[in-house]
């Protein structure tokens, strides 16, 4: 969409004020400045582009985009278009220089953790259509709509390039090593990972990564996990369904079960179990079935618990040696899978 646009007036402007300039881009992407601005937009499939309705004019179908990856707007309505110092030319009525004053003010560097995981998910998700073997590992877990994967901000960790990124936004490396995204010998933390962000409220609380290569653990960043992955849009349901792992989670939202949510693992902490309690509803547990049988014991024990605070539960039994995702992965499909939950006992 924003191939035939030319930005050659905007980069002989960047030229006169010099590198001040393009370091703010860098530290200020076009479309988390957007965001700032409550601009609603939709990711375009996979690719690096977004769109929605145009902020510099009134419009009831949306022209407006953003490439994520040039870091430039094209509006096909009124046919404005550059990078973000344009824009706020263009929205606020100011001269270039005073565009660039003004957003040295707005992007003063946030150096609490809600806001670098932030950073470092972005980083992520932007890395992840940029290496073939991570799309490659998401469809070999049956995860291939593009749509539920901007959704979910699913992203990659190649290894060796995050640090080399947010330090050059000026986050220090103590504090990415306080954080985790750095191992104690200043190397990546994740590295060949499928990471998946952890959200509580609009803030992100962690970062899992799922190695791609069976030789590596799988691992959180330290501190809390939070409560129960996408409550909030789940909570609602008279009904919902508990999983164990995030690709399950994501094969049965595929499938049109939106009403799952996730505890990362059979141990409930604190929070999440009160989340499963704060109203009446029928949890729906979907653990795997295990050749040790450790999934199906923490389910027994997980109903109990909510039995006792008047949850009503469903054990939902999986063929031997499944979980959601290798059903689905194996052949399974959403009326096989609905089958299972109508069966489901107490």
């Amino acid at each position: 969409m924003l191939a035939g646009f030319s930005y050659v007036r905007f980069q002989r402007e960047n030229c006169a004020v010099g590198e001040d300039a393009e370091k703010l881009k860098q530290r200020l992407p076009l479309l988390d400045y957007l965001r700032q601005q409550s601009w609603a937009a939709r990711p375009i499939a996979l690719g690096p582009e977004f769109v929605g309705l145009c902020p510099l004019h009134p419009e009831t179908r949306p022209s407006f985009y953003v490439n994520t990856r040039k870091n430039l707007f094209y509006c096909h309505g009124c046919g404005q278009g550059g990078d973000l110092i344009r824009f706020v030319q263009l929205s606020r009525n100011l001269s270039f220089r005073q565009s660039v004053a003004y957003l040295e003010q707005q992007s003063t560097l946030p150096t609490d953790s809600a806001a670098v995981l932030e950073r470092a998910a972005t980083f992520y998700q932007q890395q992840l259509e940029r290496y073939p073997e991570a799309l490659r590992y998401l469809r070999q877990r049956g995860l291939h709509d593009p749509t539920l994967i901007k959704e979910l901000r699913i992203g990659y960790a190649p290894g060796g390039s995050l640090r080399r990124h947010l330090t050059a936004q000026g986050y220090s490396f103590d504090l990415l090593q306080r954080l985790g995204l750095l191992n104690p010998k200043g190397c990546d933390a994740f590295y060949r990972r499928v990471i998946f962000p952890c959200c509580q409220g609009r803030g992100i609380v962690n970062l899992y990564g799922r190695s791609i290569v069976a030789a590596f653990a799988h691992q959180f960043l330290p501190g809390s996990k939070g409560g129960l992955f996408a409550w909030e849009s789940v909570r609602q349901f008279p009904a919902v369904i508990l999983v164990e792992g995030l690709f399950d989670l994501a094969v049965l939202w595929q499938t049109g079960f939106r009403h799952t949510t996730c505890s990362l693992g059979t141990h409930l902490n604190a929070e999440q179990f009160q989340q499963l309690c704060d109203r009446p509803r029928i949890v729906y547990l979907t653990f795997d079935v295990d050749a040790n049988g450790s999934g199906q014991k923490a389910s027994q024990k997980l109903a109990q618990r909510l039995c006792a605070q008047g949850i009503a539960t469903r054990r939902v039994l999986l063929p031997d040696g499944h979980d959601p995702n290798s059903f689905f992965v194996q052949g399974g499909d959403a009326r096989q899978f609905q089958s299972l939950l109508e069966a489901a006992q107490p």
